[in-house]
């Protein structure tokens, strides 16, 4: 029988407030710090992530270990990837102390999360953070595309940057992070959270997401990179018909309108009404395009225009 953690292992308000001075710590806009103060709002992301007894659960900038101690007492295993130099040796310490039965199911990675290519340890199952708003979309796909063992994901972001990344197609702020995260999830809002649980508050609110990674990938030739430079061109000039936003990408007009028509997508239409599976058609059909003008001009003779 596991013994579980005594009631006040969890950080509340003061034990935050008491770290932090005893680190010399204040929490930076600069790197979109707000620590969670509440257990209860800890204990509620546990549950709704579904964490299990056997996952390895990967957590981005656990700050002072708020979430990192809910995590313990739910999952086999916690990796947390912190940057801040004072935060990340301070963590360990924090955990021993508070849970030392569980202390060696921690590992901290020490480093920027755009940086990891690798975590310690059986391959991660699940990634639970408080993402700092400023790098919450950036950091959330380089997570996604480098561990696809990760099969569940629950990020506590910035409520419009949740908004974004949950909307369907047609929605107003449907855009490049609904896309790009639907190449690897099922994406959907998960719920809000309070501004009166973090320190200090923000003056956002709070929105938790749910990402299942797909069972089958996109069924495409193209690869992610191309389908996303599709995306990007289609985004980038959001009031243009995607005849007209990827002519770039295309190398003309022309070209972009007969990439989209064997597709079977509008020339007409926008980038805001795609699913990531036409934006993955056009990728194909413009490779293919390419790869052809290319034949074409490799066969030409010596001397023809």
């Amino acid at each position: 029988m596991s013994s579980s953690p005594p009631p006040d292992a969890l950080l509340g308000p003061a034990d935050i407030r008491e770290l932090a001075a005893a680190l010399g710590v204040r929490p930076t806009k600069q790197r979109g710090q707000n620590f969670v103060i509440d257990a209860n709002t800890v204990r509620r992301i546990v549950r709704t992530a579904g964490v299990r007894p056997d996952d390895v659960v990967v957590e981005v900038g656990p700050g002072l270990g708020s979430l990192t101690l809910a995590l313990l007492e739910a999952a086999d295993r916690v990796i947390a990837v912190e940057i801040d130099d004072v935060l990340a040796g301070a963590l360990p310490a924090t955990v021993a102390a508070r849970m030392p039965e569980r202390a060696e199911r921690f590992a901290l990675v020490h480093s920027d999360a755009m940086h990891v290519t690798e975590l310690p340890g059986p391959e991660p199952t699940a990634l639970v953070a408080n993402l700092p708003y400023n790098v919450a979309v950036p950091v959330l796909l380089h997570m996604l595309e480098t561990f696809p063992s990760i099969e569940r994901t629950l990020v506590m972001v910035q409520s419009e940057v949740a908004d974004r990344l949950a909307a369907p197609p047609g929605s107003k702020v449907y855009g490049v992070p609904s896309v790009k995260a639907n190449w690897y999830a099922e994406v959907k809002r998960a719920g809000a959270i309070g501004r009166n649980v973090f320190w200090p508050a923000p003056n956002v609110d709070s929105g938790l997401v749910s990402l299942t990674r797909r069972v089958e990938p996109i069924k495409t030739t193209a690869t992610r990179r191309e389908v996303f430079a599709v995306v990007d061109a289609a985004f980038a000039q959001r009031r243009k018909t995607l005849r007209a936003a990827l002519a770039g990408w295309a190398g003309s007009a022309a070209a972009a309108e007969a990439a989209l028509v064997a597709a079977g997508v509008s020339p007409q239409a926008r980038g805001e009404s795609l699913t990531v599976e036409e934006f993955a058609r056009i990728a194909e059909n413009g490779k293919s395009a390419a790869e052809q003008g290319k034949s074409a001009a490799d066969n030409k003779e010596p001397g023809q225009q």
